[in-house]
């Protein structure tokens, strides 16, 4: 059923990312042929977030790796719960393309409304700016809050790579708006069947090369699957920032972050000029595309992009230096996100 509802569905898929030409099913080869042979079987069809990364075979191993692990992998909490995660972090976000498809995902496997459910999806939506975050005590118990805090910091991560690589919705734009809705019900029915089924823990982790957990990650500690993908996606993706990136523009970006407390930084892309104005010349588009990647992602537009690729024309910089940002940022809230009622004193 996947694999048929991914055949189906490619060509509007490929459509739908901008700024660079995602790798054709047909001509996957290698680590972008395991990553999309992993997504059609366990999430049910090549997804749209997934396929934008692949021009940077690690970087999309990285992003699957976060994605499988997190929401996917059967483990202490239900997929009913992560889908509210999900969906939630993502309305914070104001991504309406992650909204729609796992709002329409969360209906299509559970119709339940209980205290348990508003109680996550109230702190899901309040835990991309810390003074809020911190007020919220932990939905569950320690060890299954890692598992949502995981897909919290999984979908921080992505709500700001769609924002540049895909548009509002995952519906074609020629759908009417009036049926919209009802192919978003049909969506979510379609994904049923892959959203029920069990996934086992830690089947993409040998996709990637392990790798030390980074302080930053310690939350991750004691749930295997979860430590292993966090670690080893870090890892992918920080070897592409580094090999992108000029010292002094990762040093400027991880500066800005390390102070960044959730708040959006300013009207209109003045505070990003102000801040990347010391650097030479030739360094300001990649550092600006990176500031505004991990601190305003809804300000990326073609202008930014195509300034930054006037300088660095291949695709895969392109998604290895908005991956490198954007996984900083989503690593910063993580980093906040209390698990017990004790880790906020």
């Amino acid at each position: 059923m996947g694999t048929m509802l991914s055949r189906m569905t490619a060509p509007g898929t490929l459509a739908q990312v901008r700024h660079v030409s995602p790798v054709r099913p047909g001509a996957a080869r290698g680590l972008v042929a395991e990553v999309y042979a992993q997504v059609e079987r366990d999430f049910g069809m090549l997804a749209p977030p997934v396929v934008m990364h692949s021009p940077a075979p690690e970087t999309m191993a990285a992003c699957w790796l976060l994605l499988r692990e997190s929401l996917l992998a059967s483990g202490s909490v239900s997929r009913v719960l992560k889908e509210v995660v999900a969906t939630e972090v993502s309305a914070a976000n104001s991504c309406p393309y992650c909204v729609d498809v796992h709002r329409a995902t969360l209906r299509g496997i559970s119709r339940v409304e209980d205290p348990g459910l508003r109680r996550v999806a109230s702190w899901a939506r309040a835990c991309g700016v810390r003074e809020t975050a911190e007020r919220h005590e932990p939905p569950l118990l320690t060890g299954h809050s890692q598992e949502l805090v995981a897909v919290a910091v999984t979908f921080q991560y992505l709500n700001r790579m769609v924002h540049v690589f895909l548009g509002d919705s995952p519906l074609p734009p020629e759908v009417p708006r009036g049926a919209r809705g009802l192919a978003l019900r049909l969506f979510g029915l379609a994904m049923r069947p892959a959203a029920r089924r069990s996934c086992p823990k830690g089947d993409s982790l040998a996709l990637l090369p392990a790798a030390p957990v980074p302080a930053d990650l310690s939350w991750t500690r004691g749930i295997r699957h979860i430590e292993g993908a966090f670690a080893r996606a870090a890892a992918a993706v920080e070897e592409g920032g580094g090999r992108r990136l000029p010292e002094p523009v990762r040093e400027l970006v991880a500066a800005r972050v390390a102070a960044w407390e959730g708040h959006p930084p300013g009207l209109g892309r003045g505070w990003a000029e102000a801040a990347v104005a010391g650097l030479p010349e030739g360094q300001r588009p990649a550092a600006r595309l990176a500031l505004l990647t991990a601190l305003a992602s809804y300000q990326v537009d073609g202008t930014v992009v195509a300034d930054f690729q006037r300088g660095e024309p291949d695709q895969r910089a392109l998604v290895e230096v908005t991956g490198w940002a954007a996984l900083a940022a989503a690593r910063r809230v993580g980093a906040w996100l209390p698990l017990t009622q004790a880790a906020r004193t």
